[in-house]
């Protein structure tokens, strides 16, 4: 493919992938497949899609910090598991063949999505909340939902976004802005911890990863300040009909 083309392609890509972050999740859905229609291996894939996307996570948090809202006692139990988790996934990803990850990618992209979708009513029957101060129970059991999203991130960042907001809604959060504060500073962990892990292991394609991390950049910061005047439902319809859409796509390329 003509190198400027590739680099117009991920580009665009990454800045996309940047402002559906910065909305409700769900950028690796652009990303990722981007990298692979310009060549990139699935694996080297995921960890480039991961560095490009971790700093547009980044430029997305700084636009949401206002609305973080979060008891101390509640946020650094998240943090340190999700240091963890995001090391133990991407130290997995490493580790599992090219072939083994294609076929769990839409499986994982599947799960996520419905977790978002029915995270809501997933609060009725936890009974579990973050608002005020939470109890111990409640901060065990958050630490315990953040572990498992830091290990998926860790080894699939494609719609971690929206795994981590359903986690959220299930744990008894609504209001949108919010979470996505609370979802840039988890994700951005995540992130960077999979970052030095796929730095040390050598598998990202840095010429692709500056082009589309510029993209992430520039959608990550812009769509934080707009998407915070969006209807909450335009938000999640959006991230819906991404996920579902790449869904399908990766069940099609994977299977058939």
């Amino acid at each position: 493919m003509n190198p400027l083309l590739t680099g117009i392609i991920l580009f665009f890509a990454g800045m996309v992938g940047g402002a559906l972050n910065a909305v409700a999740g769900g950028g690796g859905f652009i990303a990722f497949p981007a990298l692979l229609f310009t060549g990139v291996p699935p694996v080297p894939a995921n960890a480039t899609n991961t560095i490009a996307l971790w700093l547009g996570v980044n430029a997305s948090a700084r636009a949401y910090r206002r609305h973080l809202n979060i008891s101390r006692r509640l946020l650094l139990p998240l943090l340190v598991v999700s240091v963890v988790g995001g090391l133990l996934g991407a130290f997995v990803l490493i580790r599992t063949p090219a072939h083994t990850f294609l076929r769990t990618i839409p499986w994982m992209m599947l799960g996520a999505t419905l977790l978002f979708i029915f995270g809501r009513h997933l609060t009725r029957l936890l009974a579990i909340s973050v608002s005020g101060e939470p109890s111990w129970g409640a901060i065990a059991g958050a630490a315990a939902f953040e572990f498992l999203v830091a290990v998926y991130g860790g080894y699939f960042g494609g719609g971690m976004g929206i795994l981590t907001l359903a986690m959220l809604a299930a744990l008894g959060m609504t209001d949108i802005n919010a979470m996505n504060a609370l979802k840039a500073i988890l994700g951005a962990v995540i992130n960077g911890m999979a970052t030095l892990t796929f730095l040390f292991a050598g598998v990202i394609y840095w010429p692709q990863g500056i082009v589309m991390t510029a993209g992430a950049i520039v959608g990550g910061y812009a769509s934080a300040h707009y998407a915070q005047q969006l209807p909450q439902s335009w938000v999640r319809l959006v991230v819906i009909l991404t996920a579902l859409f790449m869904t399908v796509y990766f069940f099609f390329r994977s299977y058939l």
